[in-house]
């Protein structure tokens, strides 16, 4: 039997085993790491919350940090693997020990291949749905919607007031990703349950603004962001950037933990 037809390789045994491979093995759906987001735009808005709540919507032994809120809605226009696509991501300041993070309790994308690799590797709650975010005269505007509900939408000035990199995170560090792992055997035994964290490599911000925020939030069931309620719109960040994603760690092993 030939090992290469239609210009691929058929994997070996070790093939199988390596890190990085995916399913199906002739047309993989995650790709590995390192992958490359180009010109990418962000719209940052910040909020202050209830701390009850963040807590709640924390996975122990997670501890909150403050009372603000920010999502992150972005236009990827140019990403390795898996072309342009619209993302979400709603992440509040998180502490395991000393170490000190962002936890995502809610993600939402328009890419298939998007929400595979978030959920396989990271971890991460993503879900499909339909992130926006649009230029409308002197007003830019950020969208999340899902089931046909806008869930959220978020508004800022069009680029009146710039900002430097280093402001982009006034509340807390969004840079480090923290995420809950939970994937079963097929016979329903518990085959991973771990905090990950990752950081973005190769970070080049081309350009900052910030301005005053709006964040509206509209419940739904399967997207349940008004968990996280808005007592008080703070500032948002729109910015344009460059970055790599990278392999993580894993920061705690609920199954190598005694109780």
């Amino acid at each position: 039997m030939s090992v290469r037809r239609f210009g691929i390789k058929k994997p070996t045994e070790d093939d199988i085993r390596q890190g990085g491979f995916s399913t199906p093995w002739d047309a993989p759906m995650v790709p590995p790491f390192p992958f490359t987001f180009r010109n990418a735009e962000i719209l940052t808005v910040y909020w202050r919350t209830d701390p009850d709540a963040m807590a709640f919507l924390l996975p122990p032994p997670l501890e909150p940090v403050g009372d603000v809120v920010c999502a992150h809605i972005y236009k990827m226009n140019d990403t390795d693997w898996i072309g342009p696509y619209c993302e979400a991501n709603v992440m509040f300041g998180a502490r395991l020990g000393d170490r000190v993070g962002a936890y995502s309790p809610y993600l939402v994308l328009s890419s298939d291949i998007g929400v595979a690799h978030g959920r396989e590797t990271h971890g991460q709650p993503k879900k499909l749905g339909e992130p926006s975010l649009d230029f409308r005269g002197d007003l830019i505007v950020g969208g999340v919607a899902r089931n046909g509900i806008d869930v959220i939408t978020a508004t800022t000035p069009y680029k009146q007031r710039k900002a430097d990199a280093g402001d982009l995170t006034p509340h807390f560090d969004f840079a480090t990703n923290i995420n809950l792992k939970a994937i079963d055997h097929i016979d329903g035994r518990p085959a991973i349950r771990q905090l990950t964290s990752r950081k973005l490599a190769d970070l080049q911000v081309h350009e900052a603004w910030t301005g005053p925020a709006t964040v509206e939030l509209r419940p739904n069931a399967q997207l349940p962001i008004f968990r996280l309620p808005v007592l008080e719109p703070l500032e948002a960040m729109f910015w344009r950037a460059d970055f790599t994603l990278v392999a993580g760690e894993i920061i705690h092993d609920y199954l190598e933990t005694n109780p």
